[in-house]
Order: structure tokens, then C-alpha cells, then sequence
């Protein structure tokens, strides 16, 4: 229950929360999987690369710098044009949409999938590294379920899963399909069954993607998914020697 957060979180309105989802991630669902302060956290490297501030400032930065060691990188989900201080390098910046589904209709999806397990980590490994659709690393795995389709070799060729939570919303990600069995509707089935268990919980989904992909974000939209916000994706790289 929000009630069970630190004050300062619990007194957030529920829809501010995805102005700065990494942060409110990690603050309340995610704790455990949460390095940091009270100005700025990151996932275990592990986990993911990802990292949010309260807000952005010197001061941020500079708590980041504790959990982020030299020569390694982190990403942010900024609302404001990245602010890079002494000893931070802006290694790359684009634009990502936040989409949120707030009309999904309800549909039955007839596809063959399988709930993803650590066993099939090498290979999800293995298709984010080919297809790109986010970071993914040995341990994501542990955030969500992640559904899967398998051809009839037992080679995983499509993929989707949850990653950001935070009371109230959860987020889908890792949405990728192998090129060569693309077309077959793998996305949409298994985006699908995620959406309908999430809204079970009572959760709403939300997601983000690259602002200039415009193929999945009529995929998205057709599942009910409205933009909502843009951010500037920082990845920035902690230069102290």
C-alpha cells in the first residue's frame, strides 16, 4: 500500500509518479533492487543500467557518483535537458516517449507462449542483444514476468516483459521479436496477456518507447496506449579517474 512508503513518496499524487519513473521505482516497489541516497539511486548493474534523481542537480550527481563507479555509465529519464556537471560525460541523449494504455480492449490472443525463467536467460540475452528494444541484462529477469514464444526448434523468438513498477502502474518492456519471424503478431499477443494481467491487479500499464520509432508506436496505440510525456534518455558516464 502507498501508505507503507516513506512520507515524502506516499504524499506523491498517484499520476505524478510517471514524471520520473525510475525514481519512483526504485523508491517503492523496487527498493530492494535499489543503490542510492535520497537524491539519486540506480539499479543494481546487474539489474539494469538505469538510474533516477529526486531532481536534477549538482548535488544529484554527485550522490549518483557514489553508486555509479568511475568509467561506467548510467541512464536517466530527464524531463529537462540534461545538466552534466564536472566529471560526468554526456555519452548519448535522444528522445523517449511514455505511453500509457488507459482503453485496452480485451481480446483473447491464441498464441503459444510460455512464462520465461532464468533458464532462458541466455537466450533472451541472446534476442535483446540482436533486436535492441532496451537494455536487458542477466538479472532484469527478476523484475517482472516475462512471457516468451519459442519455435519449434526451442529457439526464443519473441519476447515481452515488465520492468519499472511503482504502486498503481506497471510498466511493459522488452517488446522484440526475432527479423526473422517478424510479422506473425508474437508482439501484440504476448503485449496482450501482459496488459490484461496487469489491469487484473488493478494496475495501470504504461510503457516507453524511442520517440522517432514510428512502427511500434501505432503498434502501441492500437493496444490503447496514449502518449503522455516525453523524456530526454541520458546516458551519461562517470569520467573521475
Amino acid at each position: 500500500m502507498i501508505s507503507a512508503w516513506p512520507a515524502h513518496i506516499a504524499a506523491v499524487s498517484p499520476a505524478a509518479v510517471l514524471d520520473n519513473p525510475i525514481w519512483h521505482a526504485l523508491s517503492t516497489s523496487h527498493r530492494s533492487f535499489a543503490q542510492g541516497s535520497a537524491l539519486a539511486k540506480r539499479y543494481l548493474p546487474e539489474i539494469a543500467p538505469l538510474a533516477g534523481m529526486e531532481r536534477q542537480s549538482p548535488a544529484s550527481y554527485d550522490a549518483l557518483r557514489q553508486v555509479v563507479a568511475p568509467g561506467e555509465s548510467a541512464a536517466l529519464f530527464l524531463t529537462e535537458a540534461p545538466q552534466i556537471p564536472l566529471n560526468w560525460e554526456l555519452s548519448r541523449t535522444f528522445a523517449v516517449h511514455q505511453m500509457v494504455c488507459e482503453s485496452f480492449q480485451d481480446v483473447e490472443e491464441s498464441v503459444a507462449f510460455e512464462t520465461l525463467t532464468m533458464a532462458d536467460v541466455p537466450q533472451m540475452l541472446a534476442l535483446t542483444e540482436l533486436t535492441e528494444p532496451g537494455p536487458f541484462r542477466k538479472r532484469t529477469i527478476e523484475l517482472g514476468k516475462y512471457l516468451g514464444v519459442f519455435s519449434s526448434g526451442r529457439q526464443l523468438v519473441a519476447l515481452s516483459g515488465e520492468r519499472l513498477r511503482m504502486p498503481g502502474y506497471a510498466e511493459v518492456s522488452a517488446v522484440c521479436t526475432h527479423p526473422d519471424h517478424r510479422g506473425k503478431g508474437y508482439a501484440r499477443s504476448l503485449m496482450s496477456i501482459l496488459i490484461r494481467e496487469i489491469r487484473k491487479r488493478g494496475e495501470t500499464p504504461f510503457l516507453h518507447v524511442k520517440g522517432d520509432n514510428a512502427g511500434a508506436i501505432r503498434l502501441y496505440e492500437s493496444l490503447g496506449f496514449r502518449f503522455r510525456i516525453s523524456f530526454h534518455l541520458a546516458v551519461v558516464k562517470n569520467s573521475v579517474a
